[in-house]
């Protein structure tokens, strides 16, 4: 308990020092973990793969389903599945042949199962950098959907290859069945998934049970999708999906508002968490490696280089006609967790042969470093410099005030047929309420001086302050009990979270 009490303090603490650095906190704290690592007798916690795999993916690829547009990811696809299924195979064939050709006696299998766990790109680092430098929006979409379906693409290979390093005869037909059966049972309980639990939430009233309900969801899905040896992970990403769509009218707005903090809570203290771990691997990786240097660095320059060749020719050859868009996705190829998850599965020998596998676990990590640090730092600088054509910031706006136009229409439509059975002035706050809304809307087409709203928000925030200050005295004085300050001091709150919303 006390590690990991002192494992979110340095996620924490790491975290607000990168947002002083304007640098991406996942990157900062694999750094920072890299670093403690080196520190004599600093705690360095083991990193379970089945726990990875089990306990920490399933959330994280659910909360990313859910906030990815369906429409989007249906729209894109073909460059989608060309980069999360045959992207995936290709670098795991051609590292595996490098590897094979680079350590004699090893065999072809197993160096195919550390193609497998290098192949997939992580699901946070290369979309959270995209959003942050303002990258094209179908790209970041493109990039989204590669992450969270490649991973799955690259178990399905890993397993296949263990089992002919294992001696079993693996026949074409063996592997489309188990490729079958991986994808489409996960889609199937995916889908099943989304029934049953968008089921439960329709039910669900109470803002406590629809949030536990959502926290069940990937674990649920993940173990009987597994249990059915399925691919949980598709499975997780599919009842995402189609819950994330229905999400607007799945469950009650308190429900949702709850849910949003919970997990932006939740998917901060893991991934902050599992990265620091990453880094702190550095000392057990070194450490068991009894490889000469020269040896090391040679894999190591021949594996990386391949991972980054290979993202490069197959994102030119089959992705996109824009080479300055192709030329960015291919730098946007970081590797995150699941490949050092995949790599510590690995066994100890192969058919009773040993083979370097502390050099293997040491591969996957300096792809690891090197494309997730120094791409992801670099990948800003990267796309300053290609250039490549960026979306009209003012087409969203436009298309959003335009929706809101017709929205508070419908709004007003529905006021006045109702307007009878409550007061005129009421009915008047609410139409006000209405065209405020619309006027918020267009005026962000405007320049960067202060518009009605945002001098609206700016004094209400002021009011709201000087209402503060008057209860707490109120309260302090014992004028008023302390569950009248709460409930006072809630209302102020959702006014003001409303106010930072505009």
């Amino acid at each position: 308990m006390e590690q990991l009490v002192g494992l979110i303090a340095i996620v924490v603490a790491v975290s607000a020092v990168a947002g002083k650095l304007r640098l991406l906190s996942p990157i900062l704290l694999v750094l920072a973990g890299i670093v403690l690592a080196l520190v004599p007798g600093f705690p360095v916690p083991s990193l379970d793969p089945h726990l990875v795999l089990v306990g920490v993916l399933p959330p994280l690829l659910y909360v990313a389903a859910i906030e990815t547009s369906v429409p989007d990811f249906r729209f894109n696809l073909r460059p989608i599945l060309f980069l999360a299924i045959g992207l995936v195979i290709f670098t795991a064939v051609a590292v595996g042949y490098v590897v094979a050709a680079m350590v004699p006696g090893v065999p072809l299998a197993i160096c195919l199962a550390l193609g497998a766990a290098v192949a997939p790109t992580d699901a946070v680092a290369a979309t959270a950098i995209a959003r942050r430098i303002g990258l094209p929006n179908r790209l970041v979409t493109v990039l989204e959907g590669e992450s969270l379906v490649n991973d799955a693409t690259a178990l399905v290979i890993f397993r296949v290859a263990l089992l002919a390093a294992a001696g079993s005869a693996v026949s074409a037909g063996e592997i489309v069945s188990e490729v079958a059966l991986a994808a489409g049972g996960g889609i199937a309980i995916g889908v099943l998934g989304a029934i049953v639990f968008g089921f439960l939430h329709r039910k669900t009233t109470n803002p406590l049970l629809d949030n536990t309900i959502s926290l069940l969801t990937p674990f649920a899905v993940m173990l009987f999708a597994e249990r059915l040896h399925a691919s949980g992970l598709v499975a997780v990403v599919v009842t995402g999906l189609a819950l994330g769509h229905k999400w607007p009218t799945l469950m009650s707005a308190a429900s949702r508002l709850q849910m949003g903090a919970f997990w932006k809570m939740t998917t901060f203290l893991l991934e902050g968490v599992i990265f620091l771990v990453l880094g702190l691997q550095l000392r057990s990786v070194i450490k068991e490696l009894d490889t000469p240097i020269w040896r090391v660095v040679t894999l190591t320059a021949a594996v990386l280089g391949t991972v980054i060749l290979t993202r490069f020719i197959w994102v030119f050859v089959t992705a996109w006609k824009q080479k300055r868009v192709a030329a960015v996705a291919s730098w946007a190829g970081m590797r995150g967790v699941i490949t050092l998850a995949t790599a510590l599965a690995l066994p100890n020998d192969v058919g009773g042969m040993e083979y370097p596998r502390e050099l293997f676990i040491w591969l996957a990590f300096a792809v690891i470093v090197g494309t997730f640090v120094g791409q992801g730092l670099t990948l800003p600088a990267f796309a300053r410099l290609v250039k490549p054509p960026m979306d009209d910031p003012m087409q969203e706006v436009l298309a959003e005030a335009a929706v809101q136009h017709q929205a508070s229409a419908a709004a007003r439509q529905a006021l006045e047929k109702l307007a009878a059975t409550a007061p005129a002035d009421v009915v008047e706050r609410l139409s006000s309420l209405t065209q405020q809304r619309t006027n918020m809307a267009w005026e962000r087409l405007g320049g960067n001086r202060e518009t009605p709203s945002q001098a609206y928000v700016r004094l209400r925030r002021a009011m709201l302050e000087a209402e503060r200050e008057v209860f707490r005295i109120a309260r302090d004085e014992g004028r008023i009990t302390e569950r009248v300050l709460v409930r006072a001091q809630r209302d102020m709150d959702l006014e003001e979270s409303l106010l930072e919303r505009s």
